[in-house]
């Protein structure tokens, strides 16, 4: 039986990790696409440098800077660019997608949406929601930062094939969480997004280091507790993240608010936890940054304000991150001096 074929759009941290893992694995034929010069020759001299937990290998592949040389079609087209261009890669590269086959989203925020307006509804768009974390320290070298694998499914119904078919393509890369209730999975991990993202940024730091201080971890349960409302706006019931991390019970009560309490002590003592698992991430929107790029806030943080003042939810705390970050820059850098100006502007 001849191999599928993927295509791999996007080479930053996730996109390399995915096309280095995949091209090692050797069940698919792998093209990387990539609009980054750089990144492109250091992979054709020196293939995808891959590392985890001090293991280095080199996984040697295609990489293209553009598709006019590239024959046939494709089996699966996973989008891995910043959130902020997946629509126009996604119409872009929708022409080499096979009659049959999927478009995959790996971006966070809600970015199957958007794909799926942008292709209209002849196309099958998938989700896979990606919990491990990766670096890039140099040009084609990818660093895994954090275990774990993907949780796959889609907004809308469809063939249980098509999941399965995704879930071979990805099992050689992590462990694979089919998701009934997608949009639920996908709601929970933004409002894990909007937390360690943008708090990350402003900080300025890995999310291990952040999380040890008290008014983070507060800033984190305001920002998740505005999702939370929002997505119950949204008629959308909260599945737990990674089998265990309930988002409804995180979501900060107002008694908690005012009295404390052991139930905020349980909440801290989980953030806690989780800056140790994780304690390694660095925020995708702080390396957009430094990249010299606008970080991707508003498909994060800003997705959760303008669909919360759609239903009249407020948000002030994610209206506060996005501000806040957009305020970034050379003069006014990442530091804990803007996790300061943040909890004073919203009063924690």
């Amino acid at each position: 039986m001849p191999k599928t074929r993927t295509l791999i759009v996007g080479t930053g941290a996730i996109g390399g990790t995915v096309a280095g893992g995949l091209i090692r694995a050797g069940a698919t034929e792998v093209v990387a696409l990539s609009s980054n010069e750089a990144i492109a020759a250091a992979v054709e001299a020196r293939g995808f440098r891959m590392r985890w937990r001090g293991d280095e290998h080199v996984a040697r592949g295609t990489i293209v800077t553009s598709l006019a040389g590239v024959d046939g079609v494709f089996d699966h087209i996973l989008l891995a660019t910043p959130p902020e261009g997946v629509e126009s890669a996604a119409r872009e590269v929708a022409p080499k997608l096979a009659p049959g086959g999927a478009m995959v989203v790996l971006q966070n925020g809600l970015c199957e949406d958007r794909v799926a307006a942008a292709l209209g509804a002849d196309t099958m768009v998938l989700g896979a929601i990606v919990s491990f974390g990766a670096s890039m320290p140099a040009p084609g070298v990818f660093e895994k930062t954090s275990p774990g694998g993907f949780t796959i499914g889609a907004m809308n119904a469809v063939p249980p094939a098509r999941l399965d078919a995704l879930s071979a393509l990805l099992e050689p890369l992590g462990a694979i969480q089919r998701a009934e209730n997608f949009a639920g999975a996908r709601w929970s991990k933004l409002a894990i997004n909007c937390a360690i993202s943008s708090l990350g940024t402003l900080a300025g730091d890995r999310l291990g280091r952040a999380m040890r201080r008290r008014d983070v971890r507060r800033l984190a349960l305001e920002l998740m507790s505005e999702v939370v409302a929002v997505a119950h706006a949204e008629q959308v019931t909260l599945e737990k993240v990674s089998g265990t991390l309930d988002l409804d019970w995180i979501a900060l009560t107002d008694a908690e608010r005012h009295r404390g309490g052991l139930g905020l002590v349980a909440k801290h003592g989980v953030l806690l936890a989780m800056g140790m698992r994780f304690r390694n991430l660095r925020s995708s929107m702080l390396r957009a940054l430094e990249r010299g790029r606008v970080p991707p806030v508003d498909y994060i943080n800003g997705e959760v304000v303008t669909r919360g003042a759609a239903h009249g939810v407020p948000t002030p705390v994610n209206r506060a991150a996005v501000e806040l970050v957009h305020a970034l820059g050379p003069s006014h850098p990442p530091a804990y001096a803007r996790i300061d100006e943040f909890a004073r502007r919203v009063g924690v």
